[in-house]
């Protein structure tokens, strides 16, 4: 372990504060997207969910990379890099006059949150093992769960006062903090006695056994199909509760309602996985999500796509919680046969499953159509398909 680790709740604090990054620039925004689409002149009001997506396809992009070169470099000077283009993308956001200008900023945002989504994975592994990993993990995942429920109804607040720029002198001002706290406290956790040069052919290597091995890729695949429902969510959500629910002012309470089964769901699961293992839930979690969302659909479409607020919450909530079941077992999953290039398939397998997602989530959130049925029936349908990865590969298996 590095000497000069700041305190144990300090350590977590800044480790979560860093996780939180990307949570924060996502969920924050959900009350400003309509607002922000007027005011850059979006032709269609399904556009500004693009603000969204671009920084998933950002965050992307990023992690495939800085995982690696960490390695290489240390884990201070690129979290250095990552939170510097963090800023710059928030200042150009900030500062757009054109709805291309925010994309670009936007992308620019979800770059640089790759570093820290990425490298605190690493400052723990660096600094902590067994137990110890577990127990730090565990109160980090506390704090982080929390993010999506207060981040919307922050956003709300800083529109009603000060306007949509604000929210991105909040992330630049936030992301500034975090940055000199972690300069000033966070001693370099990889010495250089144990880095490792990093060669194109060598990644090339690690990336070519990652992606033909099947087991892997199945379960990496299938977080990528089960994320793109929950990203096909993400960006309509706004739409769907604030404007067709006319829930206004009071959409950050109901997003933050959803945060919390989801939440509920990461604490249930480490209760189940050990008696009936990773597989086993995320089998019978995407079956559930599947036959919920089915039925579901066929409400949806009994009511013209606009069943009441009180059903379709329940039917979030109950969907959400079996999602929340998928999201760490698959990704465990899929780095279970690759211990030995555990770094490379770290990134490897984030920036697949989150590119996957991607065109899944935007062609959900683009069908939107006043009603709910693009979403419940993009739910169903990619469930069906997550269902079909999860199957075939276990024949393979």
């Amino acid at each position: 372990m590095p000497s000069k680790l700041p305190r144990f709740g300090e350590f977590i604090t800044l480790i979560a504060l860093l996780s939180s990054l990307t949570a924060l620039a996502i969920d924050t925004m959900l009350p400003a997207l309509a607002t922000i689409g007027q005011e850059l002149g979006v032709t269609h009001e399904n556009e500004a969910q693009l603000i969204i997506s671009t920084l998933f396809l950002g965050l992307a992009s990023g992690q495939i990379f800085f995982g690696p070169l960490s390695d290489a470099t240390g884990r201070k000077p690129l979290m250095y890099v990552g939170l510097g283009m963090f800023m710059l993308g928030s200042l150009l956001s900030m500062l757009a006059q054109d709805f291309s200008h925010m994309l670009f900023g936007r992308f620019l945002q979800g770059l640089g949150a790759s570093a820290p989504r990425v490298l605190t994975m690493a400052l723990v592994r660096d600094c902590y093992a067994g137990a110890a990993m577990a127990r730090v993990m565990s109160f980090t995942m506390s704090i982080f769960i929390l993010v999506p429920m207060i981040a919307p109804s922050l956003g709300q607040g800083i529109l009603l006062f000060a306007g949509w720029r604000s929210i991105f002198t909040v992330f630049l001002l936030l992301a500034v903090i975090v940055a000199v706290w972690f300069w000033l406290r966070m001693p370099e956790t990889l010495p250089s006695d144990k880095r490792r040069a990093f060669t194109f052919p060598e990644f090339w290597r690690g990336l070519k056994e990652v992606v033909t091995n099947r087991t892997s890729m199945t379960y990496t695949v299938t977080a990528g199909i089960v994320f793109g429902a929950f990203l096909g969510y993400l960006s309509s959500a706004q739409q769907i509760l604030q404007i067709q629910y006319g829930l206004g002012e009071r959409f950050p309470l109901y997003f933050a309602a959803l945060a919390l089964s989801i939440g509920g769901a990461s604490l249930l699961n480490a209760r189940l996985v050990m008696r009936f293992g990773m597989h086993w839930l995320v089998m019978r979690a995407v079956i559930l999500f599947t036959v919920l969302s089915g039925l579901f659909l066929l409400v949806a479409y009994a009511t013209q796509g606009h069943p009441p607020l009180e059903s379709l919450m329940a039917y979030f909530m109950l969907t959400f919680l079996a999602l929340g079941m998928t999201f760490g077992n698959l990704n465990a999953l899929a780095m279970e046969p690759l211990g030995h290039v555990a770094g490379i398939a770290a990134s490897v397998i984030g920036s697949l499953s989150t590119l996957v997602a991607i065109p899944l989530g935007t062609l959900i959130g683009q069908s939107y159509n006043g009603t709910v049925l693009p979403l419940t029936g993009g739910f169903f349908l990619l469930g069906l398909l997550a269902t079909v990865a999860l199957f075939s590969g276990k024949k393979t298996t």
